[in-house]
């Protein structure tokens, strides 16, 4: 009965440890870092600053000023597609992002730069061709593709830098 005990004890402390855990978010409207519990990233967080949500189905918009800790920051990881208004594949590769994005939220976080209007952003990370495609891990840049795809083939391009089947990535 003891040992019963002792394993059920151990059971729930690893279920609450697992309940526990948090993730840091970026708002994307005030830079403010937030600490959100794994287990409510579906359930819509808001910044406990601006009251913004947190999380998008959506990708967000990024730029020289607020790029850097966005990406850096956030616990999840961030897929950029580098993209400028000019650029004919870059429209047409728009909706495929977008439903990237829905399909993978909220465990993966989406935000777009428009290369024009940030350069520096740009020239660090030396985008060289439009759209490209950059996954982030930890601030750190995992992968990298340039060109227009489709949805299964940018699909396929992320799932090996985020742990889905978990629902955590």
């Amino acid at each position: 009965h003891r040992r019963h005990a002792a394993l059920e004890s151990a059971r729930r402390a690893s279920i609450s440890l697992a309940m526990n855990e948090h993730v840091q978010l970026v708002c994307a409207h005030c830079a403010q870092l937030n600490r959100v519990p794994q287990a409510r990233l579906a359930d819509g967080p808001r910044c406990g600053k601006c009251k913004q949500a947190l999380l998008d189905r959506a990708p967000r918009a990024l730029d020289d000023r607020n790029f850097e800790r966005y990406v850096a920051h956030s616990g999840l990881p961030v897929v950029v597609d580098f993209w400028a208004a000019w650029c004919g594949p870059c429209k047409a590769m728009a909706p495929v992002f977008a439903q990237a994005a829905e399909r993978l939220a909220p465990q993966v976080l989406f935000a777009k730069v428009d290369t024009e209007a940030a350069p520096r952003t740009a020239s660090r990370l030396n985008i060289r061709s439009i759209p490209t495609l950059i996954v982030f891990r930890d601030g750190f840049e995992v992968a990298r593709q340039a060109g227009a795809t489709d949805l299964r083939r940018l699909l396929a391009f992320i799932a090996p830098h985020v742990d889905l089947a978990s629902g955590h990535a």
